[in-house]
């Protein structure tokens, strides 16, 4: 078939697409930023084009063509109403795809609680976006699951996170909440198995895994098959989601904009209310202590293809870095530095492309510790999102608080900042080879472009660091890749 993917620069749809080619079909993936797929394998073998699902006319020119649509896109972590984003989206794709004569909308949505119990916001408006597709003219399968246990998801970093660190919890009563977790690799699937599924089928279908569990419980297993002490997990009715959330955002590489609409949710206990799907897709899901084995093992063998950090940070500035660095008359606020490295520009460019993450920023570990920590508590991602991988890197990567913007192996590596900041940032570096046999000249740029008075004051209280920071760092790289030659 003819598919059109949106959200495949996202967790679940960075995984569906190699699936659907490998399947034989052809696939066009929708997205805001082509670029992000540039490094990725598989896109070679898709047609890539650029739009926004709040754009109509992006989703009507996307939907042209194509048999069947995988909506994948959700605005959660956002700092604006994020309900309103994705009704906005959904009508426009329920729109676009009967004028386009597409065939079947497959949506992944979340399990919903019970009639007696009030929805959070995240799940109303999951279930909402299902209601909508499901009232258009195109035929619509909206799966539903719960918690997905997979490496690199939000809600499985979470647990994994919580449950290593803090071996005595005191925590809301929310874990005491039921949940009916599923593998990734089952949700993957059901979604490929829903293609198939017979001409006109408009309905929901939950999807869920074996075990019904607390998170408590989850905790508790979790640290089982980790090889853990049991935890001692204390519940006390004072800490709210809210609170909750900044809690998680301080233990927890998952920040609080995406950690409290998920935490909200926990307070509903959601657990599959059927199992008709498994007439129409035959499958055993695997259970619980399975997938967190699963998931252990691609993380500690470092094969996490994506993770919930893939998809772009809400908020986050998108422009390219620009050219002409006076753009529109403005100010730019530049530290540029060079240093010859005794190192061919191959040894220093495997520095530059490993730096962040547990290698760190080879400068003043203190000071970058203190900016994460800092972002971390107004809201921002902090550093605790490390990376994808540790010594390789694709366009669109996180590297904690930065996201790669250009990526040209092995001369340039250009990051954007992502934490909260009175302006726009980039922080660049470059590579070429030396005057001198065997060495390399390595080049350092942050750029800044302030946004307003906040911005010009918030670059002058920093400069008189730049020195040690920016001095350091450049050096210390320097040194790492002659101390690796």
């Amino acid at each position: 078939m003819r598919i059109l993917l949106t959200g495949a620069t996202g967790y679940i749809g960075g995984r569906l697409a190699p699936l659907l080619i490998e399947a034989g079909h052809e696939v066009r993936c929708l997205t805001r930023s082509p670029e992000k797929l540039r490094d990725v394998t598989w896109a070679a073998s898709v047609e890539v084009v650029r739009g926004d699902a709040l754009v109509a006319d992006d989703v009507r020119a996307a939907c042209e063509g194509v048999d069947l649509v995988y909506y994948l896109v959700h605005s959660i972590g956002g700092s604006g109403d994020f309900a309103a984003a994705d009704r906005t989206a959904a009508e426009h794709l329920a729109s676009a795809a009967a004028d386009a004569g597409v065939g079947r909308i497959i949506y992944l949505g979340g399990l919903r609680p019970g009639s007696d119990e009030v929805a959070s916001e995240h799940l109303a408006s999951r279930a909402e976006v299902g209601q909508i597709l499901l009232d258009g003219p195109v035929p619509a399968v909206i799966l539903q699951a719960g918690v997905v246990i997979g490496s690199g998801s939000a809600s499985f970093e979470m647990l994994r996170y919580l449950t290593e660190r803090l071996p005595v919890m005191v925590t809301p009563r929310w874990v005491d909440s039921r949940v009916q977790p599923i593998a990734v690799r089952d949700v993957l699937s059901y979604l490929l198995g829903a293609a198939g599924m017979p001409p006109g089928t408009n309905r929901r279908f939950d999807i869920a895994g074996p075990d019904i569990l607390t998170y408590r419980e989850m905790m508790q297993r979790y640290a089982a098959v980790a090889g853990l002490r049991p935890r001692v997990i204390v519940p006390v009715p004072v800490l709210s989601p809210w609170l909750s959330s900044h809690w998680v955002n301080i233990v927890t590489p998952v920040p609080k904009p995406l950690a409290q609409p998920l935490i909200e949710s926990l307070r509903n206990s959601v657990v599959a209310s059927e199992d008709d799907i498994g007439e129409l897709v035959p499958l055993e899901p695997i259970g619980f202590d399975e997938a967190v084995r699963l998931a252990l093992a691609r993380v500690r063998n470092l094969d996490v293809a994506t993770r919930w950090s893939s998809a772009d940070w809400p908020g986050a500035p998108s422009d390219a870095m620009p050219t002409d660095p006076e753009w529109s008359g403005g100010t730019a606020y530049r530290d540029e530095r060079t240093v010859e490295v005794n190192a061919p520009a191959e040894a220093t460019w495997r520095i530059v492309e490993g730096i962040g993450g547990e290698h760190g920023w080879y400068s003043w570990r203190s000071a970058w510790a203190a900016r994460g920590l800092a972002d971390r508590f107004v809201g921002g991602v902090g550093l605790r999102r490390g990376r994808r991988h540790p010594d390789e890197l694709r366009t669109g990567d996180v590297v904690d608080f930065w996201r790669v913007e250009a990526l040209d192996r092995p001369r340039l590596l250009r990051l954007r900042a992502e934490m909260r900041l009175p302006g726009e940032a980039w922080l660049e570096f470059r590579v070429r080879p030396g005057p001198d046999p065997g060495s390399s000249v390595l080049e350092q740029r942050a750029l800044f472009l302030p946004r307003g008075l906040a911005g010009h004051a918030y670059w002058r209280s920093i400069s008189p660091f730049h020195g040690i920071v920016f001095g350091d760092m450049i050096r210390n790289i320097g040194a790492a890749a002659a101390g690796a030659h």
